[in-house]
Parts: structure tokens; sequence; C-alpha cells
């Protein structure tokens, strides 16, 4: 009976282990923003993975055109080719995030290695930009482990998940990514869209700019704002 209840307890454990490195909301590893605080009926569009040189400025235009806000969870690698890009999505007033240097998934990662991926990636984003912090970090994939979250804590960013992702990146069309964004989204909603490639750094996101009016316009005709992240500290 013993045996079985420490079987039954390390199969559990195992379990929230998993939660906690593969779901990109979970608190096991530490709590992550995962919808937007308080009433009202808004949304906020996040992009990852860039800048991209093809994609992220027509992404630009349209924010411009539209005057919505997002939040771009830059690639360090990606700003240090591309600063023009950063500094445009600051002075125009977006939000920027940490999503790292490499673009490594960070489970597997050791403290030293997530720390210096973490710092460089701010280092690199701030220097394009012109900011002097960031207030928000989002892992690659989502995957964390114990020290990731702390770790972001100790750079003064909070940890952010995600309500919905539709798989813009593996380039459905333009239309399906609307229909799944406008499907899926609620109010609080944090939506997830890519504007550059983690691991191809020309790699093609035109299709989820040409998806973003419609996007924006379905959201707008169902009475939605827009809105960026919470500016605080981590909890």
């Amino acid at each position: 009976m013993i045996g079985s209840a420490l079987a039954g307890l390390a199969v559990a454990g195992a379990g929230l282990a998993a939660h906690g490195t593969w779901h990109r909301n979970s608190w096991i590893f530490g709590r992550a923003l995962t919808h937007l605080p308080g009433p009202g009926d808004v949304v906020a569009i996040t992009f990852d993975d860039g800048p991209n040189p093809h994609a992220t400025p027509r992404i630009l235009d349209v924010l411009r055109r539209e005057e919505v806000p997002a939040t771009f969870f830059v690639l360090g690698r990606h700003a240090e080719r591309w600063p023009q890009l950063v500094r445009r999505m600051a002075d125009e007033g977006h939000q920027l995030g940490n999503h790292g240097y490499w673009h490594r998934k960070l489970h597997r990662r050791s403290p030293a290695y997530v720390r210096d991926d973490l710092t460089r990636g701010t280092e690199e984003i701030c220097r394009a930009s012109g900011l002097t912090a960031l207030r928000h970090f989002r892992a690659p994939h989502g995957f964390r482990n114990p020290w990731v979250t702390p770790i972001a804590r100790s750079l003064g960013q909070q940890t952010v998940g995600w309500s919905l992702g539709v798989w813009d990146s593996a380039r459905p069309g333009a239309d399906e990514i609307a229909r799944r964004a406008l499907d899926g989204l609620h109010a609080g909603s944090i939506l997830l869209l890519h504007d550059g490639d983690g691991y191809d750094a020309d790699g093609d996101r035109l299709q989820t700019a040409e998806a973003l009016p419609m996007i924006i316009d379905g959201l707008r005709a169902r009475g939605f704002r827009f809105t960026t992240l919470p500016d605080r500290p981590s909890d």
C-alpha cells in the first residue's frame, strides 16, 4: 500500500512538472499573465519573434493607420540586426517585451544560460529601441522550468502567457488566421500572433500582416477596444 501511494505521488509530481514545463499559462513554476485584468471589452494583440524586414513594417503600417496599440515580444538577435524597426515600434507608441536573445527553448537550460539569454535580449532590445527597461517577458513557445520566471522577475519583467494562439506561424492563409482569431477572442483576451520567425530571420509572416486588418475590423464590429499589457512590476 505504501509503495502504491509513493508511486501515485511520483506520478502526480511528474504531471505537475509537465504542466509547469509545457503549458504557457501554468502557475507551477511561477505565475504568468494570462489575460487582461479588470472589466471591459478590451483585447491585447501581441506579436512574437520579430522584427522581420518584410512583415513587421506592414504590420506597423496597419497599426498606425488603425491607431491600434500592440505589444511586441522582440528577439534580441533580430533587434541587433534590424534596430530601426525596433526603434519604430517604440517611437510609434507600442509596448516592447523581452523574448530572449536566441529563441531557444528554455525548459532544459541551466540558470546561467537562462539569465544570459534574458539579459542579453533585454540589452539588445533596449539598445535598439532607446528604452531603459522592459517590463514583460515571454518564453519561446511558453516553455519554462523552475528558474525562468524568477530570473525574469529579477530583471523586473513579468512573465506573460497568452489566451489565444491561432497558429499563424503555420501559414494557413490570412482568412483562416483572421477566422481563428475572431472565433476565439473574448473580453480580456491576450492574442498571440507572429511578426517574425524565431528560427529563420527572414521567415515569411506576410499572411499575419494580411490578416491583421481583418482581425481589427472584426473586433471593432463586435465593440472591442485595444490595449497593451498592464505595465506593472512582476508579482
